[in-house]
């Protein structure tokens, strides 16, 4: 630590993690050792499927697979450290490993927030403008919005990492949590943080808010679309189509606005440490079996992979 301004400036911190469940220690580091590796395999595998069947090429599949890849990145930026942490008496974060973690976290999860609302888009061009939809989502345009997405979720979290390092950390240097996240450092700041705050509300209008927007939007007009579809096989299929999308979407956001909305309310930090790990660990591991349980299209191409492979 070094002194500045008569004060003592903080250069690491200490993470409690789950410290307050000390008899579930080995549990609970099963448990997660086992989400990630199923996390890791089943978004490898849900990846590596779409790249090499060419019946998957479809601007549809083209944006799961990147979702896929994203949530690989995304746990991998909270769960090996966690599981590394999980029996060590003092963790302990550098105030740069700190924010460098924010930094991935805040940049993936932005892009998420992107990338659902471009598979909202997909899937209403699909539904509403299927005579179109070859030509209006070109692979062209499908490159553009997931590296727009990228380009932006790391622009909005590069900003937030300039205003964070402008913070003074003087006081108590204990973070409650597993990882680092901005609630938590703005507790801790002996800083103004008004700005930052603001910023960060800012962000959430821009990528949140109009995220949703837009799939409430593209939902809206793909439900209108299905209730005038007379078949009952035809309306079953379109309604297919979207209905595990709309559930990663639910869980993603849902998670995000009970951690990040309702930074101070009265539910306790065990509840919030039990909503992060929902939306850094669980979410990225069901997603790969949300988008494929009932989806024909993946079960075809499993199966041509399996006579392939056994053929």
């Amino acid at each position: 630590m070094t002194g500045r301004r008569n004060s003592t400036m903080i250069t690491k911190f200490i993470l409690l993690g789950f410290s307050e469940f000390p008899k579930l220690t080995t549990v609970l580091f099963s448990i997660f050792l086992g989400i990630y590796l199923m996390t890791v395999s089943w978004n490898v595998g849900i990846f590596t499927l779409i790249k090499m069947d060419p019946h998957l090429h479809t601007p549809m599949y083209f944006f799961l697979s990147n979702l896929s890849l994203m949530d690989i990145c995304y746990t991998s930026t909270i769960a090996p450290r966690m599981l590394s942490d999980f029996f060590k008496t003092h963790i302990f974060i550098s105030f740069m490993e700190c924010t460098m973690q924010y930094f991935f976290l805040s940049s993936l999860g932005l892009t998420e927030c992107c990338l659902l609302a471009a598979m909202a888009y997909d899937r209403y061009v699909a539904i509403c403008n299927p005579l179109l939809y070859t030509a209006i989502m070109s692979p062209t345009l499908c490159v553009q919005m997931v590296v727009g997405s990228c380009i932006a979720g790391f622009f909005g979290s590069s900003i937030q990492l300039c205003a964070l390092l402008q913070l003074h950390f003087c006081g108590p240097n204990i973070i409650n949590h597993f990882f680092c996240d901005m609630p938590q450092l703005l507790i801790l700041s002996c800083s103004d943080t008004f700005f930052l705050q603001v910023l960060i509300s800012v962000l959430t209008v821009i990528f949140g808010f109009t995220s949703v927007l837009v799939i409430m939007i593209s939902y809206g007009y793909i439900f209108a679309t299905i209730l005038k579809i007379t078949s009952a096989e035809g309306s079953s299929k379109a309604f297919n189509t979207c209905a595990s999308h709309l559930t990663a979407v639910t869980l993603f956001f849902g998670s995000a606005i009970f951690v990040y909305l309702y930074p101070n309310s009265g539910n306790s930090q065990s509840q919030k440490k039990l909503a992060s790990v929902l939306y850094t660990l669980i979410i990225p591991m069901l997603n790969p079996l949300i988008y494929s349980l009932r989806n024909k299209e993946i079960k075809d191409a499993l199966n041509r992979w399996k006579k392939r492979i056994f053929s």
